[in-house]
């Protein structure tokens, strides 16, 4: 069987491309960088690819908010693009300047970065550390941690630094002069893995992930499975949102997260997005089915954005 084509965002050497490598370790995977988000929705809604590797959240830092509106999909454009795994990857920052800008390292650095780069997401990740060293200082966003090393790495007229990951550092040849600059130790970012349901080479492909490493000391978890659900409602009708959250309740679905995103039909209304959890059995298996179908008659729109098995339940089971 031919490789698994997997798009993730690029290039080489970021924290997506890690995730892909690392969560396709156990296949033979032909990894495609892709300029942007929409560029690895839209292959893979195509079947140019067959999974696409996209952050989601982060643990310090919240969601990321171009992967929820790729979810919104306001205009039908990724209507067959849906999620079937996820991916937890724990991140660590480091700040690096081009090759030989500061042969002392830190230890001899003279305040002379005028500039930092670094994908938005990773400037509330470091805040800290950004607050003490580099108040002030301009932050220049750019398409990903991998690209602000890249920029770097070719500066010669400016005293730029860029905040990536070591995986960066060493595919763009640049200096790193702190490691480990993230606000948080268990900094972690959750990748959801995306395939197309129309795909007949994926759907026939039962896909597992490798679990991420159990810390000692956790008390062992059944493990659950997850959907995401999207769904509009009727803002001027009283009770409509407690109405729809409600019938998760009902089908013995756990909520564990709820996000929302502009409409962009009216101001101030929303599209919501809800995941929740169930431990698969007998008494359940159309819970998911069930509370979809009850969804529809109290909200405007609803659309089911994938089912796939907890890693976090799945790494203790």
């Amino acid at each position: 069987m031919a490789p698994f084509k997997v798009a993730f965002l690029g290039p080489l050497g970021s924290f997506s491309h890690q995730a892909a490598a690392e969560s396709f370790c156990k296949l033979s995977a032909d990894l495609q960088p892709q300029v942007s988000f929409p560029d690895a929705f839209a292959a893979l809604q195509k079947k140019e690819v067959d999974y696409a590797v996209i952050p989601c959240e982060n643990s310090t830092n919240g969601s990321v908010m171009q992967t929820l509106d790729l979810l919104a999909d306001r205009d039908g454009s990724y209507k067959d693009v849906k999620v079937c795994g996820e991916y937890y990857l724990t991140v660590h920052h480091f700040l690096m300047v081009r090759k030989g800008t500061y042969p002392g390292g830190w230890a001899e650095y003279d305040g002379s970065i005028t500039k930092l780069y670094t994908h938005p997401q990773a400037w509330g990740q470091c805040e800290a550390f950004l607050t003490k060293y580099f108040k002030g200082i301009e932050r220049q966003d750019v398409t990903s941690t991998s690209k602000a090393a890249e920029i770097v790495s070719k500066e010669t007229t400016e005293r730029g630094a860029a905040i990536a990951n070591r995986f960066a550092a060493e595919q763009h040849g640049t200096d790193v002069l702190v490691e480990n600059i993230e606000d948080r130790a268990d900094n972690t970012t959750r990748f959801l893995i995306f395939r197309n349901v129309l795909d007949e080479r994926t759907s026939e492909f039962k896909f597992e992930q490798p679990n991420p490493p159990t810390l000692e000391g956790e008390l062992a978890l059944e493990t659950t499975h997850k959907t995401l659900i999207s769904f509009t409602i009727d803002h001027s009708s009283p009770g409509a949102l407690a109405n729809a959250l409600l019938i998760f309740k009902a089908h013995g679905l756990n909520l564990t997260s709820i996000n929302t995103r502009p409409s962009l039909k009216k101001p101030w209304q929303y599209i919501f997005f809800v995941e929740c959890g169930r431990t698969p059995s007998d008494e359940n298996k159309e819970a998911v089915h069930k509370a979809l179908n009850d969804l529809r008659q109290v909200t405007e729109t609803c659309r089911d954005l994938g089912t796939w098995k907890d890693q976090l339940s799945a790494s203790n089971a």
